[in-house]
């Protein structure tokens, strides 16, 4: 459900609307984000969380670029970072990808090594649970780190929580919440050759079963994210090249950050489901930290100074955002008629 506005159409050939594009060419999504992020906000509001969401609404109502050899540069703007936010969260996407990015490419560099996926699950809660479970879960994590087989094959490791729901009617889990970890884990070059590091789906399963105190077994899926091949000749060069990019591809994967706006508002309209899931995510995930790094990916992230991805700085994502201060070169205004950022014509601006 969308408020309507009124159009003066007797201007509309000296309109031009933003187009922010990357070095590939694909447009960045201003303008769908910005509309999935009022439209969030108009769920808060049905919720009685108007203060959150009032600054959803005014989230990067303005953006200021500046031109680059390479596109435009976000050069200034004002995220509200409300953590459902859909704006906020693209944001922290893009940060925690290039931060993952930059720590994998330095300790690929720094050692030899390999490179997994665990996915840890428990069961699925009630709406009225899922704070607790979460809490029991970060709890589980911390136990599981500081187990001895988990010490002696894994280097390091990035943690995100993720919380889905389950809107299928027909399912005995219908209305209920499925919290779980995606977790990138750094072994040694030699974990799947010594038996001594090597642990098993099912030695995973039990370790995550015991860690978390369950009397059930939960479901835990670990995979390799790929072979890593020595070059010997240029014959192999396009077949690493290819796995450099799967490797990349998954690394981005497990980097978009664990609140994604489709699992939170379903279609365009507000129903009694979406007000219900906003109340209810907005409450279990307060203060929460929803990603984290431990030993190896620690250090390197701490040496590297790449800042919180999560509530940092969300103009400058990367170092080749980092550009030098100055007069800006375009700024975009979000059009509440138009429903799109309109460019401002420096004639326009009142400074």
């Amino acid at each position: 459900m969308y408020r309507n506005y009124t159009i003066e159409t007797s201007n509309l050939s000296s309109i031009e609307f933003l187009q922010d594009k990357t070095k590939t060419g694909k447009e960045r999504d201003w303008k769908g984000k910005k509309q999935r992020s009022l439209l969030t906000a108009e769920h808060f509001e049905v919720a009685g969380l108007t203060s959150k969401a009032e600054r959803m609404r005014e989230c990067a109502d303005t953006l200021v670029f500046k031109r680059t050899a390479e596109g435009l540069k976000l050069y200034q703007a004002w995220f509200c970072k409300v953590r459902l936010c859909p704006m906020c969260n693209w944001r922290r996407s893009l940060k925690i990808a290039y931060q993952n990015k930059r720590i994998v490419e330095a300790v690929n560099q720094r050692e030899n090594v390999k490179w997994l996926f665990l996915t840890l699950t428990v069961r699925n809660t009630s709406p009225e649970s899922l704070s607790e479970t979460i809490s029991a879960m970060f709890e589980g994590f911390n136990r599981l780190t500081n187990y001895k087989a988990f010490k002696t094959s894994v280097k390091g490791y990035f943690r995100a929580l993720e919380v889905t729901k389950n809107r299928n009617p027909h399912s005995e889990w219908f209305g209920t919440y499925h919290p779980h970890f995606h977790v990138l884990l750094c072994v040694p070059s030699s974990y799947f050759k010594k038996k001594e590091l090597y642990i098993t789906q099912q030695e995973w399963t039990d370790l995550w079963k015991r860690a978390m105190k369950l009397d059930y077994t939960p479901i835990v899926h670990v995979q390799r994210v790929k072979p890593k091949k020595q070059l010997e000749d240029m014959e192999n060069y396009e077949e690493q090249l290819k796995n450099a990019i799967k490797e990349q591809n998954a690394i981005l994967e497990i980097s978009k950050y664990p609140v994604k706006d489709t699992d939170v508002i379903q279609g365009n309209e507000i129903t009694e489901d979406n007000v219900e899931t906003v109340l209810v995510l907005s409450s279990a995930l307060a203060y929460k930290r929803l990603i984290g790094y431990g030993g190896l990916l620690k250090q390197v992230h701490k040496e590297l100074n790449l800042g919180d991805p999560e509530d940092g700085d969300l103009v400058h994502v990367s170092e080749e955002d980092e550009i030098a201060n100055g007069a800006f070169d375009v700024m975009a205004k979000w059009h509440i008629g138009f429903r799109d950022y309109v460019i401002q014509k420096r004639a326009d601006l009142i400074l």
